[in-house]
C-alpha cells in the first residue's frame, strides 16, 4: 500500500521525493492555494508506504508502485515533479507510460551513477550504509542543513531534519540501492513530452549546471531557483510554486489552440 498526501482540485500533480525526504516535505506546496489537485506520495519504505519486497536498485519497482497509486487516487493523467532521487523514478515512469503524465518535471535532479565505474557505485552504496547504520537522528545532524542554502529558515531544517530521524532502514537502502545503479539518460532519451528542470541555484548536492545540461540534452527548458539549494521547493516556495502554476497554464494553453 503507498501513502500519499493530497490537496486542492483540478488538474493533478504528483510530486515525488528525494531519498531522505517524505511526503511531508511538500507541505508548502500542498498548503498553496492552487487550481489543481496535488499529490505528494511517501515511496516505498517512506512514511505510510509499504516496503518493497527486495531493495535491488529496480527503478521499474517503484513505477509500478507509483501506477499502483495513481490508480488508487483515480488519477488518469498527471502533472509529474521528481525532485532529486524521484526524478529518476519521474523520467522511468514517464518513459514506460508516457500517456499519463502530461507534463515532466525534474527539480533539483539526482541522475544515478549506472554509468559511472564499479568502484565510484559501491563507493555510493557504502557510505549510504554507513549513513543509516548511524541512524536517522545522526544523519539529520550531520546532513539536514546541506540540503537547503546558507542560511535557511529554522522551520526548514526542523522539517529536513525531522523526515530523517524517521527513515527506516530498508526504505533507504532500496532508494540507495537505485541512486547507485540507477541511470536517468536511457529513460529521458524515451520521452517525447514537454520537460522543464528546476534547479537551486545554491544547490551543492545536484550543481545548477549539471540540471541546466540535462534540459539542453533532453530538448527541455531550464530554471533556476534563486535563494535555494537542493531542497528548493523549501527555500524558496514562492518561485516553486510560481512555476507550477505555469505549467499548468501552459497545459491548459495548448488544449485551447
Amino acid at each position: 500500500m503507498i501513502h500519499w498526501r493530497e490537496s486542492g482540485q483540478g488538474r493533478a500533480i504528483t510530486l515525488l521525493h528525494g531519498i531522505s525526504s517524505g511526503a511531508d516535505s511538500w507541505h508548502k506546496q500542498l498548503a498553496a492555494p492552487g487550481k489543481a489537485r496535488l499529490l505528494a506520495w511517501d515511496m516505498p519504505g517512506y512514511g505510510n508506504s509499504d516496503d518493497l519486497a527486495l531493495f535491488d536498485g529496480e527503478v521499474e519497482k517503484y513505477v509500478a508502485a507509483l501506477a499502483e497509486m495513481l490508480n488508487q487516487a483515480r488519477v488518469g493523467q498527471t502533472v509529474l515533479v521528481g525532485h532529486s532521487l524521484g526524478a529518476l523514478i519521474a523520467a522511468a515512469f514517464s518513459a514506460l507510460y508516457p500517456g499519463r503524465v502530461s507534463y515532466l518535471v525534474l527539480a533539483d535532479p539526482a541522475q544515478g551513477y549506472g554509468q559511472a565505474p564499479a568502484a565510484q557505485r559501491q563507493q555510493v552504496w557504502q557510505q549510504r550504509q554507513q549513513q543509516i547504520a548511524a541512524g536517522g537522528e545522526t544523519m539529520a545532524r550531520q546532513r539536514a542543513h546541506r540540503l537547503l542554502r546558507p542560511g535557511a529558515l529554522s522551520e526548514d531544517i526542523r522539517t529536513v531534519a525531522g523526515t530523517m530521524a524517521r527513515l527506516r532502514e530498508k526504505g533507504f537502502l532500496g532508494a540507495a540501492r537505485l541512486l547507485a545503479e540507477g541511470d536517468i539518460h536511457p529513460w529521458l532519451s524515451r520521452w517525447r513530452g514537454p520537460l522543464q528542470v528546476w534547479c537551486g541555484e545554491q544547490d551543492t548536492i545536484t550543481p545548477p549546471e549539471r540540471a541546466r545540461d540535462l534540459a539542453r540534452r533532453y530538448g527541455g527548458t531550464y530554471y533556476g531557483i534563486p535563494d535555494a539549494g537542493h531542497a528548493s521547493y523549501l527555500d524558496n516556495p514562492h518561485d516553486v510554486n510560481r512555476l507550477l502554476e505555469g505549467v499548468l497554464e501552459e497545459i491548459a494553453y495548448e488544449h485551447t489552440h
